[in-house]
């Protein structure tokens, strides 16, 4: 007996405006035999701003282990299925690796559409390199944050990082500790909604900015790499 594999799409959706939802991935949302997602109410709002009346199963860092195999099954039987995310590319900070490692590894097609993700808008509108970067996400919370800070203090490429609004201080002042005050950063918050907003300068002066005012909003920040020629030539100035 012959089967038909059937596909699994990855599907981004928006970080904040809904009108960053491509036509594309509203069609394959609205074909698919099922959608996981990882809070099935917040993707609700999303697919019923769409008119999208499609069955939605749960999937999420919490369950995913338990749930895969199953999903798996289905796809090698010829079902079509759409994976997203609460905002963003699925897999960026967010589920969906080890359900495309487990479908890759069982021979099953994935395709990845393009779309919404937090942190190259905020790249490229930082002002900051933007040609060779690295993607650090969110840092440890505890065990391995020092030892990364650390190693991240000789990275030359610009880096990009996720944070929370109750810990954005505190990483910066942790930056400024490992990166020293003067190197550029910037934070940008709420990207593609209402209060969207860029806040740029050295660690110092940033800093400075968010002593005197809360920071709100789920932040992504972008840190300048180290600059080894200006480095050598401050040496040279003050040698």
């Amino acid at each position: 007996m012959y089967f038909v594999m059937g596909m699994l799409y990855i599907i981004p959706t928006p970080v904040g405006n809904m009108e960053d939802m491509t036509m594309r991935a509203i069609r394959l949302l609205r074909e698919a035999d099922l959608v996981l997602a990882e809070d099935t109410r917040t993707s609700g709002i999303l697919l019923k701003h769409f008119d999208i009346k499609n069955h939605l199963m749960s999937h999420h860092k919490f369950n995913e282990h338990g749930t895969t195999a199953g999903i798996v099954e289905r796809l090698k039987a010829g079902q079509t299925i759409a994976l997203i995310s609460d905002a963003g590319t699925p897999g960026i900070s967010d589920p969906g690796f080890y359900l495309v490692r487990e479908a890759v590894a069982a021979g099953v097609e994935v395709q990845t559409l393009p779309g919404a993700t937090a942190f190259v808008p905020a790249l490229v509108s930082s002002g900051l390199p933007c040609d060779r970067f690295c993607f650090e996400g969110f840092l440890p919370q505890k065990k391995g944050r020092q030892t990364r800070l650390e190693q991240l203090s000789t990275e030359e490429r610009t880096m990009v990082f996720y944070e929370s609004p109750y810990r954005v201080l505190k990483t910066l002042q942790q930056f400024r500790e490992f990166f020293g005050e003067d190197r550029q950063v910037s934070c940008c918050r709420e990207i593609s909604k209402v209060h969207e907003e860029s806040v740029r300068g050295t660690l110092a002066e940033v800093i400075a900015h968010f002593q005197e005012r809360e920071p709100k909003g789920e932040f992504v920040i972008v840190v300048e790499g180290r600059n080894l020629k200006d480095e050598r030539r401050k040496a040279k100035d003050e040698g």
